[in-house]
């Protein structure tokens, strides 16, 4: 079905058909049209910082920025959900046009800016399915004009903490000016502390979501603090400012680049930090995952799980169901009896 439409859903501009498909998902969420899937195979569920999956496979921050979908998102079959990136106030985001399909690469480059409708609007939201099934996380980011990033930060732990399944402190965004310098050393401590300090006596995990445009160096420092500090795990990675070579006539417009050209950095990035935590910190990984092969290769390479958004755009919705079946023949293939034996096991 989606390879018929796919034609039609690429004569759009991919913001509008964006916006399409989430009004289309939010209208068979409020109806009930979408099918409910049926249960996941059993050596897929697994457990991630204290929280139970059904399987390894999450949907990465960036398609849901306003909590809107969540529901219709876990419909499709994902594992868990993350939705933002959510800053304390609502901003536009950048000028359009700001997010590009490389179609001959497989690729997407997206210089969004955090747009989103704000916290109050998500905190909203994410207090109308509390109850209902399903992990669902919340992305945060900071206001482009924050005078204290830090602080954006807090606010939105305090506002989300009881609310979501679990928090991600987004500090990777290329497309906010200065927000990648949080990664460094003695601002990255005092953002762990803050907000690890915000989240009091409630028991939420906090991710932190880090660059694949990192030195070596980084690595050490980076899981270094986030242990120390009490981070619950690191999602490796976000978008990438780097350009590998691009067949796309929008190879050089400027914001992340994310999809297939990823996926080497992103491993790259995923081994660092396995070497770097040592087993200690759970770590998902993101970045060119496009089949169960993918997924199954960075669990084996340390990941407890995996997210992906840039090859839905390519594969469709059906994508969900087919990694899954992918991933789950491999594990039993290599005799794994779950997701969880086989992570660092490659």
């Amino acid at each position: 079905m989606f390879q018929t439409l796919r034609p039609l859903i690429f004569a759009l501009d991919p913001e509008r058909a964006h916006g399409l498909t989430l009004a289309g998902l939010g209208a068979g969420q409020a109806l009930g049209l979408l099918p409910r899937p049926g249960a996941d195979d059993p050596v897929l569920a697994t457990r991630l910082a204290g929280l139970e999956l059904p399987n390894p496979i999450g949907l990465a921050a960036g398609f849901d920025k306003d909590v809107a979908v969540p529901d219709a998102m876990l419909r499709l079959g994902f594992g868990f959900v993350e939705c933002g990136s959510v800053t304390p106030r609502p901003q536009a985001g950048n000028p359009q046009p700001r997010l590009f399909r490389l179609v001959e690469d497989r690729a997407v480059i997206n210089r969004m800016g955090f747009n989103n409708q704000g916290l109050e609007q998500a905190v909203t939201r994410l207090r109308a399915r509390a109850g209902r099934p399903g992990v669902v996380g919340i992305n945060l980011g900071a206001n482009k004009d924050a005078e204290d990033r830090t602080a954006d930060y807090v606010t939105g732990l305090r506002a989300t903490a009881a609310l979501a399944s679990y928090v991600t402190v987004n500090i990777s965004s290329p497309n906010t000016p200065g927000l990648r310098a949080l990664q460094d050393g003695s601002a990255l401590a005092d953002l762990v502390a803050r907000v690890v300090a915000a989240r009091g006596a409630i028991a939420v995990p906090i991710f932190v979501k880090v660059a694949p445009d990192l030195e070596p160096a980084d690595f050490d420092t980076i899981a270094r603090i986030a242990i120390d500090g009490g981070i619950d795990g690191l999602i490796v990675s976000n978008t990438t400012i780097s350009r590998p070579a691009l067949a796309s006539r929008h190879a050089g417009e400027g914001g992340g680049l994310s999809g297939a050209p990823l996926q080497p950095l992103a491993q790259a990035a995923l081994r660092g930090f396995v070497a770097a935590t040592g087993g200690r910190l759970p770590l998902i990984a993101a970045g060119g995952i496009a089949s169960g092969a993918d997924a199954y290769a960075r669990i084996r390479a340390g990941a407890s799980a995996v997210q992906l958004y840039s090859a839905l755009v390519y594969d469709g919705p059906g994508l969900v169901t087919r990694i899954k079946a992918e991933l789950a023949a491999l594990l039993r293939r290599d005799g794994f009896a779950n997701v969880g034996a086989a992570v660092g096991a490659g």
